[in-house]
């Protein structure tokens, strides 16, 4: 059995990784606002996207991106919003994306072989 914490950690490095190879820039890593948080936020082009991982050893659970629910959806749009009320000094675009990592093989306590999907605008603020 992985622990849960380091295999979620070792998946946002790699969905950093998988993001910076298709061009976009990294800003922030695990944003917090009160008991929010957003695993990465980054910006590709005009747009700055608030990014959910969600890694899974086995989809005996369900596919990783959907454990993005409604709620934890809810948490992530508060804090963006606090992000974007604090920290961006200019005019853009945001979206909401989820990267979920299914990991195919460990080699020892670390991600072996694992595929990457990235759902761009997954969920939207109201």
């Amino acid at each position: 059995m992985h622990d849960p914490h380091q295999l979620g950690q070792q998946g946002e490095e790699l969905a950093a990784r998988y993001l910076e190879k298709k061009g976009y820039r990294i800003i922030a890593r695990n944003y917090r606002y009160h008991r929010n948080e957003i695993d990465i936020i980054a910006r590709h082009k005009r747009t700055i996207c608030f990014t959910e991982v969600k890694t899974r050893s086995s989809t005996e659970k369900g596919h990783p991106a959907e454990a993005v629910t409604p709620e934890k959806q809810k948490e992530i749009i508060k804090a963006a919003r606090s992000y974007l009320a604090f920290c961006v000094h200019e005019e853009c675009d945001c979206r909401f994306d989820v990267v979920a990592i299914l990991v195919e093989s460990m080699q020892e306590s670390r991600i072996g072989r694992f595929t990457v999907e990235h759902f761009e605008d997954a969920f939207w603020a109201d």
